[in-house]
């Protein structure tokens, strides 16, 4: 495999390094600038903050379909699937979605259980954006809670250079070896449009639309027609069949330094579970005849997002205020299927699965003393967040549990230019919960500019998670498990402190070379668990364990005329302190190596685009607990090679394009593992469902 993963890398390198025509689009390149973690938008050279950036022209380059494929082919970010729920949330440092903070444009994003965390990232389509900014380490001053591992802020496109600009695509895949544009079940299918409207010098407009549907793959299932009587085989999907629409609509005014706009987003989520088990049932007509039966079940979800931003000066002092109003609705029926009469015979009642609704306030007040040396920003937030969830209480109970949390929170920040070197940033936050004790974060951050091509950055900070719903109110007992919430949880305490050198020149023959070096220390308290408290099935969340993460990494950057080609490696080591009742879990470090490489060209000539991607993730390694007799265990989970390759050709003056390409070359589907713990009631699994493996995609761009 290996072997292999080096051919294609060679002859594509080679490929393209042969071609020397220039690139103006290279020599012409706006400065690129970030907004996270700034006061204003920054240069991403003078940003106090390491900032990754993932661009559009990246995001069209790997003809990616939501927010998840584009993840995927960074290093230190696993995304997460859930074949059952259809939920894709990213997972970072070791951590999972809980511990990372997704925003658009700098306000978190509403999802099943609260905001910003633990978010489904295939629900975020890419048809308006402009960019993905990634920071990791805890980043609690600035974004509050759950900012433990890092923040992921989608920042959408708000101008145009043109009066009026329409963009409309369309996308047809192949799910492995499942294709039929006309048969149910085969293949994914996506479309959308977008339309830019510039009214007039101060105006501006937007809407978009986006519609991604995935059939489904089977795999070593039969699909939801199946009812044989082996039972070596099963019915159902190993991926799930799930339909998205979403929409949004923008309107923004922009005179001298004052600017507002406001945003409108609607998703609507269709997620079909088919059961693997069925019913055999007699119909004792004296005929011999049985029904096949199944209980399926059917997910609907529909989120709105309000949005309303402003930036303007009062005097000499910088506001910037957001404020939103998300609501998301998960409702869920199950169904009694008659498999060889396709009909549904009875219907449940729907019911809301996770239901939440958020009032979010966030402002920032800088430039008071209007310095270049020194100044200083006060901002606030605020999160009321209302819901209930059926699935807590269990769903033996009649009432979904209904709850909310308030949280206030002022943070204050300060910017020291020592000289044209040297910058420094300490902050600090307070947090005041209705639920829990109040919280206080800092950060220090510092900026030394070692050459006029070079910076090295220094962020230490403190970040809390508050509690999830399902940990505080979790009640799901009968006979066979007892398994609660503890409302008397604490917040998690995370702390990070890091190290970022880069630097970047021009060589010989017009070659342009960027090159990085990073540290990282992630320390989490007070991490809470699901833990057996009594023999034989009784388990209560608990703070009960420690976590720590080291991150080492490098990448570099080779530009030259129409190539851009890039190379990265990191070393990830984890160390998790567990106890269950008498067990101990070790706390030795584990480590993860993974090294990525990307590749674009275009000619110059025919605007032919090339573009590969690679990713490796080596073999993972964590405790797991074997059982209550024998302790803890060291599990195992295979490594694996991703690969994407692209080619796009414009036509007609560039308003028309046609990409093909084929992702996930090396077919990979589940892996192998013995590190996956059980939960209270379930066994692990010795297979992990990454990817439904290799696909054939044709896309089609139509924009003027």
């Amino acid at each position: 495999m290996k072997k292999k993963v080096l051919s294609v890398l060679s002859l594509s390198i080679a490929f393209w390094m042969n071609a020397q025509e220039k690139d103006s689009l290279t020599k012409n390149k706006i400065e690129e600038v970030v907004i996270t973690g700034q006061y204003t938008q920054q240069s991403i050279n003078k940003s106090i903050y390491k900032v990754d950036v993932i661009d559009a022209q990246q995001i069209k380059n790997m003809a990616a379909t939501n927010v998840a494929d584009v993840l995927n082919q960074s290093l230190n970010i696993q995304i997460t699937p859930d074949t059952r729920s259809g939920n894709s949330t990213a997972n970072m440092m070791g951590l999972d979605g809980n511990y990372v903070k997704i925003l658009i444009d700098n306000i978190p994003v509403v999802g099943d259980t609260g905001l910003g965390s633990n978010i489904d990232l295939t629900k975020l389509s890419l048809n308006n954006i402009e960019r993905i900014e990634i920071v990791k380490g805890s980043m609690g001053v600035e974004y509050g809670n759950g900012a433990v591992a890092g923040v992921i802020n989608i920042i959408t496109r708000k101008t145009s250079a043109k009066k009026v600009a329409v963009k409309a695509s369309l996308q047809e895949e192949t799910v492995r070896n499942n294709y039929d544009l006309k048969k149910k079940g085969n293949g994914r299918h996506i479309q959308n449009f977008n339309v830019d409207y510039n009214i007039d010098s101060n105006w501006f407009a937007n809407i978009s639309f986006n519609h991604n549907q995935f059939m489904g793959y089977e795999g070593e299932s039969r699909g939801y027609k199946y009812f044989g009587t082996d039972p070596e085989i099963k019915r159902g999907y190993e991926w799930n069949p799930k339909d998205q629409y979403d929409a949004s609509a923008l309107i923004r005014y922009t005179k001298n330094k004052t600017s507002f706009y406001y945003k409108l987003s609607y998703l609507n989520e269709k997620f079909n579970f088919y059961n693997p088990e069925m019913s055999r049932i007699p119909l004792n007509d004296g005929l011999g005849g049985v029904v096949y039966q199944s209980r399926d079940r059917e997910y609907n979800t529909n989120r709105w997002i309000h949005q309303f931003n402003i930036q303007a000066n009062l005097g000499n002092i910088r506001y910037m205020g957001d404020f939103s109003y998300q609501t998301q609705d998960r409702k869920y029926f199950d169904y009694n299927y008659d498999i060889p009469n396709r009909s549904v015979t009875s219907k449940d009642e729907k019911r809301s699965y996770y239901q939440t609704d958020i009032v979010y306030s966030r402002g920032m007040f800088s430039n008071f003393l209007n310095n270049k040396t020194f100044d200083f920003q006060l901002g606030y937030e605020l999160d009321y967040t209302n819901g209930q969830a059926a699935l807590i209480a269990g769903q033996f109970f009649g009432d979904s549990v209904k709850r909310n949390i308030f949280t206030y929170s002022n943070f204050v920040s300060g910017e020291w230019n020592i000289s044209d070197q040297f910058s420094v940033r300490p902050g600090a936050r307070l947090s005041v919960s209705d639920r829990f004790d109040n919280q206080f974060n800092y950060s220090l951050s510092a900026r030394l500019k070692t050459s006029e091509n070079s910076n090295l950055r220094a962020v230490a900070g403190t970040a809390n998670r508050f509690p999830t719903y399902d940990e505080l109110f979790t009640y799901f007992v009968n006979i066979n498990h007892d398994l609660q919430g503890n409302p008397d949880l604490n917040p998690e305490k995370g702390f990070s402190a890091g190290l970022f050198w880069d630097q970047n020149f021009s060589a010989g023959n017009d070659w342009k070379i960027a090159y990085g070096v990073n540290a990282l220390y992630l320390d989490v308290q007070d991490r809470i668990e699901m833990v057996m408290v009594k023999k034989p099935s009784t388990y209560k969340y608990m703070n009960l364990n420690t976590y720590r993460n080291m991150l080492l990494s490098a990448n570099v950057d080779f530009r030259k005329d129409q190539l851009a080609f890039s190379l990265r490696g990191s070393v990830n080591g984890t160390s998790v302190s567990m106890n269950e009742l008498e067990h101990t879990s070790p706390t030795d470090f584990q480590y993860l190596v993974q090294a990525g490489a990307s590749a674009n060209y275009k000619l110059k000539n025919s605007g032919t685009g090339f573009s590969l991607y690679y990713k490796y993730t080596g073999p993972g390694r964590n405790y797991v607990l074997e059982s209550d007799s024998e302790g803890f265990r060291l599990g195992k989970t295979d490594g694996f090679h991703m690969m994407d390759f692209i080619v796009s050709q414009p036509f007609w003056k560039d308003h028309l394009e046609v990409s093909v390409g084929v992702k996930n070359i090396f077919d990979v589907t589940s892996l192998n593992s013995t590190a996956n713990a059980g939960s209270a009631h379930t066994a692990g699994a010795d297979r992990i469902n990454l990817y439904y493996g290799r696909s054939y995609f044709a896309r089609l761009i139509y924009q003027f």
